[in-house]
């Protein structure tokens, strides 16, 4: 385990007076989520990843599903109201929000973007998300994480 240090979404956490668990892992053998939320011991179902996409009008959205699953583009492009959308690439990620791949946070971004948690979370008492950096995640109830972001929740995963 290693020593706990606070990453930028922490401290908006710690600033907002919010609830949260932080978990900490070693980031260098967890590539997937799946493996992430093994290295933290934790349920796949309870571990999401942040998705970052772009829209035929050029917005763009976040969505946010478990790491086991992965993204509908219809029913994400749906649940935003958009035609279609398509995954940004991994190099325009760090420029637009101030991450890099596999420590992408909903919270912290440079600017907010519209964001859709999977409906799945509203089954789970708390889930566990990046903290905006590798090898760091955060634990939290959805009324938390809504004092803190805005968000919706839809079906949004393929099956």
């Amino acid at each position: 385990m290693k020593k706990h240090e606070k990453t930028n979404v922490m401290r908006i956490l710690d600033q907002k007076k919010i609830d949260y668990v932080s978990h900490s892992y070693d980031g260098t053998g967890a590539v997937s989520g799946v493996e992430v939320a093994e290295a933290l011991g934790q349920n796949p179902d309870f571990v999401f990843k942040t998705l970052v996409t772009e829209g035929k009008s050029r917005e763009h959205y976040v969505f946010v599903i478990p790491v086991s699953a992965e993204l509908d583009l219809k029913k994400a492009a749906h649940a935003v109201g958009e035609k279609s959308i398509a995954m940004i690439k991994s190099k325009e990620l760090l420029p637009l929000t101030g991450y890099v791949h596999g420590g992408c946070s909903p919270i912290g971004m440079k600017k907010f973007f519209k964001t859709v948690i999977d409906e799945s979370s509203l089954s789970c008492d708390r889930i566990v998300f990046s903290a905006g950096k590798i090898g760091y995640q955060v634990e939290m109830s959805l009324d938390e994480l809504s004092k803190v972001i805005a968000f919706s929740t839809a079906d949004i995963r393929e099956f």
